[in-house]
């Protein structure tokens, strides 16, 4: 296992996205009911996840050779795929993309692990927290998305 990313990224609008940066590539904005409950939008280069602050969130991204299982603590945990050239870019939809972090991967088909921790830490304005993302990657064939641990407000 290798930490690649370890830093806060703006979620403005309540995401952060994840995608190829050797292309050229559309981020997916169709935030369907279905969609929000699974925390990801997915299209062939990109991923974005919705977040519980619209503000600077832990986000920590590791590379993995094998599959990752799911954290036992996390709140919510979904795994969808991923296409890349070798190199994924990490930031806000707000960030400026020339200046976000560059990630060096292997090229082809990642599975993308995300796990949410904290949800239910926010302050009741929703601007404090203790919420955090960790993504974890590996290579593998390309899978649908699939959901392992829902994340329901009614949880908390």
């Amino acid at each position: 296992m290798t930490v690649i990313f370890a830093d806060e990224i703006l979620a403005d609008y309540h995401q952060f996205y994840l995608a190829d940066a050797s292309g050229d590539f559309e981020l997916p904005e169709n935030w369907t009911a279905i969609a929000l409950s699974q925390r990801v939008l997915a299209a062939a280069q990109a991923l974005v996840f919705s977040t519980a602050r619209n503000m600077k969130v832990p986000v920590r991204v590791e590379l993995h050779e094998k599959p990752v299982a799911v954290p036992r603590d996390c709140d919510h945990a979904v795994a969808a795929s991923l296409s890349t050239g070798g190199q994924l870019v990490v930031a806000g939809l707000s960030d400026y993309l020339p200046d976000a972090p560059r990630l060096s991967v292997p090229p082809g088909f990642l599975r993308v692990l995300v796990a949410s921790f904290g949800l239910a830490t926010l302050s009741a304005d929703g601007m404090n927290g203790e919420d955090r993302y960790d993504v974890y990657l590996w290579p593998a064939p390309f899978s649908e998305m699939e959901v392992s641990r829902q994340w329901t407000e009614a949880a908390c």
